[in-house]
């Protein structure tokens, strides 16, 4: 996975004959601790800890700003944080690029603090149509204090996590499976929103696709295997209180359905993300996936009145990105399923 990763833009005052001197420990200290903190604390969507990339040197002016942007492009940093002890140039040192999501930490100290940059760069930010979010301390530390205060690192891994979401998004699929649900008029997809505001495309697929890869055994049947019998493992059937007569299943038949189940679920995440194993099957298009980060099951009532219902299937339709679906499955153990018509 190509992790969009967040980088730290340690900027500072660029007049040298002392005093860009005296700053150079403290500001690069500062961008190593935003990184501690994102790292110990943020993870992708498979778990995995984020990834920062720090400037190779603190940023005074416009050439070591671009330098800074350089790096940052051949990393896929999609995200940035600026953090200052002091005073800097502003329109200089900002971040310029108009497709990464920004924040600027400004150190509330006893000396140069970085209130007034952080002030001037935001106006820049605003002026220049470039959102940037605002970080500053309430309480005055010591200039040579190393603590982040807990307002402060509340504030930057708030903006982390909502700009780790979005970067992930970005480039993505919505993959609706099905169509509108009952009429619910929250299953009715607006392309717009997901384009403009999160930079995802929508993709669709009738629920029919299901039922043409179950027939024809578009999926891994190994890992089939794996999940049924996870299932008989771990999901003891309960009895059946409210079907009568014709209506109750037999126990052969409640495995089959569980045994349905287990395929939609294979299938659901192969049509999300792909799975490589279909191309060896020969199935070359089908193991491509949607390149979906997430997607809804949208299967009543056309489809769950006749078939096995997606309940089983749908707690992972969001979260089906890495791994296998068995391994998935192993952190899921409900009590009792039960089984009606």
């Amino acid at each position: 996975m190509n992790y969009p990763k967040i980088g730290i833009r340690p900027t500072i005052d660029g007049r040298r004959k002392g005093i860009r001197e005296s700053l150079e420990d403290q500001t690069m200290n500062m961008a190593k601790q935003a990184a501690e903190l994102f790292t110990a604390n943020l993870r992708y969507t498979d778990g995995t800890p984020v990834q920062c990339v720090i400037a190779d040197t603190t940023i005074g002016g416009v050439a070591e700003a671009a330098a800074c942007h350089e790096k940052f492009k051949r990393e896929n940093v999609m995200i940035t944080v600026s953090v200052t002890p002091c005073w800097c140039y502003g329109s200089e040192t900002m971040d310029m690029d108009r497709h990464t999501i920004k924040a600027v930490w400004g150190f509330n100290g006893t000396e140069r603090p970085g209130a007034v940059y952080l002030a001037a760069v935001l106006a820049a930010h605003s002026q220049k149509g470039l959102p940037a979010f605002g970080i500053y301390g309430k309480d005055v530390q010591d200039a040579d204090c190393k603590v982040i205060p807990a307002d402060v690192e509340e504030k930057l891994l708030r903006f982390g996590r909502a700009a780790l979401a979005a970067a992930q998004m970005r480039g993505k699929s919505y993959l609706s499976i099905g169509s509108v649900s009952m009429g619910i008029a929250g299953s009715i997809l607006c392309p717009e929103m997901f384009e403009q505001y999160f930079d995802m495309r929508c993709e669709s697929v009738d629920s029919t696709e299901i039922i043409r890869r179950v027939n024809e055994g578009i999926y891994d049947a190994e890992e089939f295997a794996k999940a049924s019998a996870w299932i008989k493992a771990n999901c003891p059937e309960s009895e059946d209180f409210y079907n009568v007569g014709d209506a109750r299943r037999s126990p052969e038949n409640k495995r089959e359905i569980f045994d349905y189940c287990a395929k939609m679920t294979i299938i659901a995440r192969d049509l999300m993300v792909g799975n490589p194993k279909l191309a060896e099957m020969g199935f070359v298009e089908e193991s491509c996936g949607h390149n979906a980060i997430m997607a809804g099951f949208q299967g009543q009532r056309q489809w769950t009145d006749h078939m096995p219902n997606g309940d089983f299937m749908k707690p992972y339709s969001t979260a089906l990105l890495t791994g296998t679906v068995s391994a998935r499955l192993m952190l899921w153990r409900p009590k009792m399923t039960v089984l009606t018509a």
